[in-house]
């Protein structure tokens, strides 16, 4: 494969930062192109250096970056590979952020408060990006921080897809972790045939990170299988103090659903010590052997990246790719 992608007088050439490049590798496989060399490598005192290694004048450069741990880092490196591609005279420069950094930081909840998923935007188009890609934002309406075009993905067709070939629909009910997460599961209920809705309803103690109250559910799941759906899962504190909630109700099972596995610490002891029968996330963010456990399953985003990258190069329509129902 080359590292070019070449249509009438357009190039398409796709970079990848070093957060996750087996992603990378195969989203360039589904597109039949390579990932283009580059040299990316720190000095002593932490700053980074990046060189492309091939001519990207006239490009349209797609920068695949997964925001895992070290976030900070992966942010930096993804602005200096902007910044090499603006000054290397790239054409159009879109960033892939499958998992978006700093997402939970939408909103002011008291005052002080930065709102840095705006900021992180801010800096995207300010290092040259025109155009960002990702999927399942945890608020929509980070959509308008980023002053240019923003295609906002949706893995609910992959992740139902398997729920669907696994588990009896007619024993299904889709649950929401929370109150502000019902009109996702409503989608869920929709792609699966109009299966049975309930949420938990919670508090949350906003001056502690990562802390959750599960209070009680609002919905029939005594004897049911339930599909807890959610866009991430970082400690795990909210999804599997939820399932015992859901146990607790009479429900005969729990399956948890969810887009991005940041798994945090303590994550991966609190889900295999728990009730929770499967645990189904994407790769938008490395899942490496440490965090690896029998209930795992892992489907791939890849071939949905892909199929949008495609559509922004060839300047179709990629709308069937953001409703869910693709």
């Amino acid at each position: 494969m080359t590292g070019i992608k070449t249509t009438g007088e357009k190039t398409l050439m796709l970079f990848s930062g070093r957060a996750h490049p087996a992603l990378a590798e195969e989203i360039a496989r589904e597109l039949e192109i390579a990932v283009s060399p580059t040299d990316s490598r720190d000095f002593a005192d932490g700053e980074i250096y990046t060189r492309f290694e091939e001519s990207v004048r006239g490009c349209d450069a797609f920068v695949i970056q997964s925001m895992t741990a070290p976030v900070n880092e992966w942010i930096m490196e993804t602005l200096v590979m902007c910044d090499a591609l603006k000054r290397g005279s790239a054409k159009r420069i879109t960033v892939v952020v499958p998992y978006y950094p700093y997402a939970r930081q939408d909103k002011k909840s008291r005052g002080r408060e930065p709102i840095t998923a705006r900021l992180v935007a801010d800096l995207y188009r300010t290092a040259g990006a025109n155009r960002v890609l990702t999927v399942d934002l945890h608020t929509s309406q980070i959509q308008g921080f980023f002053d240019g075009p923003v295609d906002h993905l949706f893995a609910l067709p992959l992740l139902a897809k398997h729920i669907s070939e696994n588990y009896d629909l007619s024993r299904v009910t889709v649950v929401s972790p929370d109150s502000g997460r019902v009109r996702v599961a409503e989608r869920w209920t929709e792609r699966l045939g109009g299966t049975p809705l309930a949420f938990i309803h919670k508090t949350r103690d906003i001056t502690v990170a990562n802390s959750v109250v599960a209070n009680r559910v609002v919905g029939e799941v005594q004897g049911r299988t339930c599909i807890l759906v959610d866009d991430m899962i970082d400690t795990a504190g909210t999804i599997t103090k939820a399932a015992e909630t859901l146990f607790a109700d009479g429900a005969e099972s729990v399956i948890v659903a969810a887009t991005h596995g940041i798994l945090s610490e303590p994550a991966i002891d609190r889900l295999k010590n728990s009730r929770i029968c499967e645990v189904v996330l994407t790769n938008t963010l490395p899942i490496g052997p440490e965090k690896q456990f029998d209930k795992l399953t892992v489907v791939s985003i890849a071939p949905l990246v892909a199929r949008a990258i495609s559509e922004v190069f060839a300047d179709g329509s990629v709308t069937s790719l953001f409703d869910g129902n693709a």
